[in-house]
């Protein structure tokens, strides 16, 4: 099971739950469960506050709801363990994701990616900063609802504009970096913009580094056909940061898109990028190496991460070259 899978699973919990009686007919079952990983110090990988909705529709404490739902996921395929915290905090634990079922579903989710970039564009009248954070959101929801009817002006927080001082920060520092400063800072805050971070091209910027990453990932596969060989998805044993993070991608968008978020998404390219970058010097076969299935499988990896790192900028409605 994926922690995309989760989402639905939890949902499907619920609504058999209403079905057999063990909750009450009242009880609120939701179109969709934003699951999100454990916050430090938390229990698990995984956890959702779902019982809390489903309860207030149905009059019951929200431990007791979380209690029926916990029985039930407990006995799901692919869901090592599920644990009930606090008030009514539904935790799980999950296997580690496999690369082969980590790559397909990346493949599938890019297509969306990719559809998204014809979203229409939001009211001109609007700030500079309000426009690009709403088109983002409108992107994301796009991605994750299929919402192609989402009014132009989707619910998000008061977005604060960029400050005066500031001047014309795209004619400084270029329309994509500019969009990554006001997106990268939450909607009510006023972003700030940064010659470290936005034009100079190294380690320290942030922005810099996610496109260096998707770069790298197209490299690797240009020197691999050099040398004779091409990605093929197979099991990686050690990489453990890329493939969570991986996997977590799609739960990074929907908590992004439910929260009108972008800088959730932001936050997590960067995670990725810098898990990528200090991935790419075991993807190569070095010095006499041949080529084998574990070359193929970590080339496989590294092409995936880079293809989320793309969708992901097209979502911030950034490009994403593949040679800096």
């Amino acid at each position: 099971m994926t922690p995309a899978d989760l989402s639905r699973c939890v949902v499907r919990a619920v609504r058999r739950a209403v079905a057999d009686g063990e909750l009450t007919a009242g009880a609120a079952v939701p179109e969709r469960v934003v699951v999100e990983r454990t916050r430090p110090g938390g229990v698990g990988d995984y956890a959702t506050p779902v019982a809390f909705q489903v309860a207030k529709a149905a009059g019951c404490p929200p431990r007791d709801v979380a209690g029926v739902l916990a029985r039930r996921l407990g006995a799901e395929p692919g869901i090592e363990r599920v644990e009930v915290t606090g008030t009514g905090f539904l935790n799980f634990v999950l296997p580690t994701p496999s690369a082969p079922a980590v790559i397909t579903d990346v493949i599938s989710r890019d297509v969306r990616c990719r559809a998204a970039r014809v979203v229409p564009a939001v009211d001109s009248g609007l700030g500079l900063r309000e426009r690009v954070v709403r088109r983002s959101v409108l992107r994301l929801l796009y991605v994750v609802q299929g919402a192609t009817a989402e009014p132009a002006r989707p619910t998000v927080a008061p977005v604060a504009p960029v400050a005066k001082r500031d001047g014309d920060v795209v004619a400084r520092y270029g329309a994509d970096a500019a969009a990554w400063a006001m997106l990268a800072t939450p909607a009510r805050e006023t972003p700030s913009f940064s010659d470290a971070q936005l034009l100079v091209q190294g380690e320290p910027g942030e922005f810099f580094r996610v496109r260096y990453a998707h770069a790298r990932s197209h490299a690797l596969v240009r020197n691999a056909e050099q040398l004779g060989f091409r990605p093929e998805a197979g099991d990686v044993d050690d990489a453990p940061a890329l493939l969570r993070l991986l996997a977590d991608h799609p739960l990074v968008l929907e908590a992004a898109a439910h929260h009108r978020a972008p800088e959730r998404l932001t936050r997590h390219l960067v995670e990725l990028a810098d898990a990528l970058l200090d991935f790419q010097y075991r993807v190569l076969p070095q010095g006499d190496e041949k080529p084998s299935a574990a070359h193929r499988a970590r080339l496989a990896l590294a092409e995936a991460a880079g293809t989320v790192l793309a969708g992901g900028l097209a979502l911030l409605g950034m490009d994403a070259p593949e040679r800096l």
